[in-house]
């Protein structure tokens, strides 16, 4: 079993970066795939990124490729989600998830959710 908590979150203008920051716990961390998904007012929970859980392969939505980028720290059991050119669409609440496979993960099958960090982003 994972527990996640994620940080990182906060307010910042168009066109900026944060980093969000994920700790795991739990003694079976590098075997899980990782990710992240947001979830927007009125909107149903999103898929955002995922790295597989080999470390080889990560995921990305069309609306975040290029600008998101999903990182890992197995010595520390932390995974991040550096978000830059943020533009107020991403504004969300971003929530960190760990799951048996990557494509199991992207579906939202049997994850591990962290309890959500906001992140506003203002035009």
């Amino acid at each position: 079993q994972v527990q996640l908590v994620e940080s990182g979150g906060g307010s910042v203008e168009a066109g900026g970066s944060l980093r969000l920051s994920c700790a795991a716990s739990g003694r079976t961390f590098s075997s899980y795939a990782l990710g992240w998904f947001r979830q927007a007012p009125g909107k149903e929970r999103e898929f955002v990124a995922a790295i597989s859980n080999m470390r080889i392969r990560t995921y990305y939505s069309d609306s975040v490729k290029g600008r998101f980028a999903i990182s890992i720290d197995n010595a520390e059991k932390t995974q991040y989600l550096q978000m830059n050119s943020l533009k107020p669409d991403d504004t969300a609440v971003y929530y960190c998830a760990a799951g048996t496979t990557a494509d199991r993960l992207r579906r939202g099958e049997d994850n591990y959710w962290g309890q959500g960090t906001q992140v506003t982003v203002s035009s």
